[in-house]
């Protein structure tokens, strides 16, 4: 039987997922959103659609889509403290309750614990405005499983690392720098791990209305995964840089500091992470 597989977004979690599939010869097809115009596309070999979807424009052809997927994952940003999914789809989404569906937000929503662990009921003390906004995201979410029982799960991710976005390739494009603050601890997780998680949530009915912290094992700070990865080049020095000085939305990432807790995500799924912190990652990406 082919799985079919409905992506709002199309992300790097998106494309290492289809690589898993790949990798474990499943038959399936996906297809998927992004704001520009409705287009057909490639990705590893396979063929799919790109329908446009932006803010609350988009092609009517994703209704077909809602209603024929057995498997939805929502990737998009929120808008205004919402979701455009729900915003758009959610009276399609309340008819069928046996539809798979994953929300991916992210552990921003805890806010600053002071370095402290936050698990999945910790108080959610936001006060950035990705924080925020992923929090009413993941209202409009709660709201709707409450309303109609979906068959839904919510992924708080951790910081994303990968073959094409860590610390590695950041020395090696410079500035060789990192990122000076006391006390100041946050976690991650690298993608392939969450293509793992994600297919596990996914293929178990039996999960419905949870969420689950996605991270590793071992949350540190950027002084100690940056020094660590210039060890790995042989770069010998590396200039401070005191979070005071930061502008833009990387100012308000280091405003919160927290260790977070992954006990239900191991616990519950079953899962053994392959890069259970970012020493092995990190050496992973030199090899």
């Amino acid at each position: 039987m082919t799985e079919k597989y409905f992506f709002f977004g199309f992300g790097q979690v998106a494309k290492y997922y289809i690589d898993h599939l790949i990798k474990k010869k499943k038959k399936f097809s996906f297809n998927t959103t992004s704001t520009s115009k409705t287009s057909l596309k490639f990705f590893r070999g396979k063929k799919y659609t790109s329908f446009k979807f932006k803010d609350y424009i988009f092609d009517k052809n994703i209704y077909y889509e809602i209603l024929c997927s057995d498997y939805i994952v929502v990737s998009i940003p929120p808008n205004n403290y919402k979701d455009l999914v729900v915003e758009n789809f959610g009276p399609l989404l309340s008819l069928d309750s046996n539809k798979k569906i994953v929300y991916l937000s992210a552990t921003s929503v805890y806010g600053n614990h002071n370095g402290k662990w936050v698990s999945e009921k910790s108080q959610l003390k936001t006060k950035t405005s990705m924080g925020r906004g992923r929090l009413g995201a993941e209202k409009s979410w709660k709201k709707l499983f409450l309303n109609y029982k979906l068959n839904l799960n919510i992924l708080r991710l951790s910081g994303i690392y990968s073959k094409e976005n860590n610390a590695l390739k950041r020395l090696k494009n410079g500035p060789r720098i990192y990122i000076k603050k006391n006390n100041q601890f946050f976690s991650r997780i690298r993608v392939e791990d969450i293509a793992r998680v994600l297919d596990k949530v996914l293929k178990n009915n039996k999960i419905k209305g949870e969420i689950f912290n996605i991270s590793d094992d071992f949350p540190a700070s950027n002084e100690e995964i940056t020094k660590y990865a210039a060890k790995l080049l042989n770069i010998n020095y590396l200039s401070p840089v005191n979070s005071n000085k930061l502008q833009g939305p990387i100012k308000d990432f280091y405003k919160d500091s927290k260790k977070v807790d992954n006990l239900k995500m191991k616990k519950i799924l079953k899962i053994k992470l392959r890069y259970p912190s970012y020493k092995e990652g990190l050496r992973d990406l030199r090899n």
